[in-house]
């Protein structure tokens, strides 16, 4: 069977999963719904846990039953999810949407990646997996960059459910690609029943065996985490500067927009600089421009966040790539399945201080709290690398 369409039906995927005008209108809805300021940060709580301890199980769950399975079931509660907002009045149906999109997004988060590299490895090209990996996130941020233009101007013509209708029509659409999808028959090292147990000790002593690989996606976690921050309070930032609500949209496409060359040319950039050289300059312009942003409150802060987004795309493509060409079909899922696990668990940490500093000092003091947190990783970085670097471990 030639499974090379599913790197366009995981594109087309992508595509509609992103195109949710919904977004750019979000937090206006629910609170015309009666969702408080608290209310929104317990459900950003219930997502972030539910992500946090179903990550490892669903990639175990991919890895046993097959990774279409588990983006069927993504597919399926993001429909489910919109659904329930659409009608939603009490704070419990909130919570309960945003529990199945955490659900949802543990399910995807490893099988996704997976049953792309393992396509491609089938025909011998899964050298061009991060190649491939930018193109889809392409695509994400393609359609990102359409509902964000479009759904502002739908909201405001037609009231803001609309939104949430087309929403809910984008999940049905990528539900229905899904369902296209092809398994992957490869034969892996072990095809028998593993135990939950077993799966755990197998990715822990993969990690223990493969430090440069952990380092590596350490790095996506604290940058992916800072960047998280700005994808998520971009809009107090900007109003802070006066910027009037009419050009959010643009702002958000703008947020979109630069990350796809990064993503687009990020198996390029691997050919010519070396992971340490270039992590360790991503990471450096991450903990600055946090720094530069939090001091100087100005439109200049705008366009260093533009700068930030640029290079952001270069490094989750990059990180990815780096373990998968290192792990085996056996376990490909749940091993992916750690970096969003780590991830998710910074976030909460990191989450702790910055809101502690932006309620002492502003959304200004939350993004100088992030660049001390980036600068203190790049420092460790830099040590820990340094080793691995001369054994040409990290290359």
């Amino acid at each position: 069977m030639n499974h090379i369409p599913n790197v366009w039906k995981l594109s087309a995927i992508r595509f509609f999963q992103s195109l949710i005008p919904a977004y750019v209108i979000e937090r206006l809805f629910w609170e015309l719904r009666g969702m408080t300021v608290q209310m929104v940060v317990y459900t950003e709580i219930i997502y972030a846990f539910s992500v946090f301890l179903l990550e490892i199980p669903s990639g175990i769950l991919a890895d046993k039953w097959g990774r279409k399975k588990m983006i069927v079931l993504n597919a399926f509660l993001g429909c489910l999810e919109f659904l329930i907002l659409v009608f939603a009045t009490e704070f419990w149906h909130f919570a309960a949407a945003v529990f199945l999109s955490g659900i949802g997004q543990s399910a995807s988060s490893g099988s996704e990646n997976a049953l792309l590299y393992e396509s491609l490895l089938l025909h011998g090209k899964e050298a061009s997996f991060e190649k491939c990996l930018g193109r889809l996130n392409a695509w994400d941020f393609s359609a990102a960059i359409l509902a964000a233009l479009s759904g502002s101007l739908i909201a405001s013509w037609c009231g803001f459910e609309l939104n949430y209708w087309l929403s809910f029509t984008g999940m049905l659409v990528s539900l229905c690609i899904s369902f296209m999808l092809l398994e992957p028959n490869l034969k892996r090292k072990t095809d028998s029943p593993i135990v939950f147990q077993e799966y755990l000790k197998a990715s822990v002593k993969f990690f223990i065996r493969n430090p440069q690989v952990c380092l590596v996606l350490f790095s996506a976690m604290v940058t992916g985490a800072a960047m998280n921050f700005i994808d998520e309070f971009w809009q107090l930032y900007i109003s802070r500067l006066g910027v009037p609500v009419i050009y959010f949209g643009l702002v958000l496409a703008g947020l979109s927009i630069l990350r796809l060359p990064g993503n687009i040319i990020a198996y390029k950039i691997k050919e010519r600089i070396n992971y340490r050289a270039l992590i360790s300059g991503i990471v450096f312009i991450f903990a600055a421009g946090m720094l530069y942003i939090a001091i100087f409150k100005g439109y200049t802060g705008l366009i260093v966040i533009f700068l930030i987004c640029i290079v952001s795309g270069v490094i989750e493509p990059l990180a990815t790539g780096y373990l998968h060409h290192r792990i085996d079909s056996s376990m490909r899922a749940t091993i992916d399945s750690f970096q969003s696990l780590g991830l998710r668990a910074i976030l909460i940490l990191v989450g702790l201080g910055f809101g502690y500093f932006s309620s002492r000092f502003d959304i200004f003091g939350g993004y100088g709290f992030i660049s001390l947190v980036c600068f203190a990783f790049l420092v460790y970085f830099l040590v820990s690398s340094k080793g691995l670097g001369e054994r040409n471990e990290l290359k």
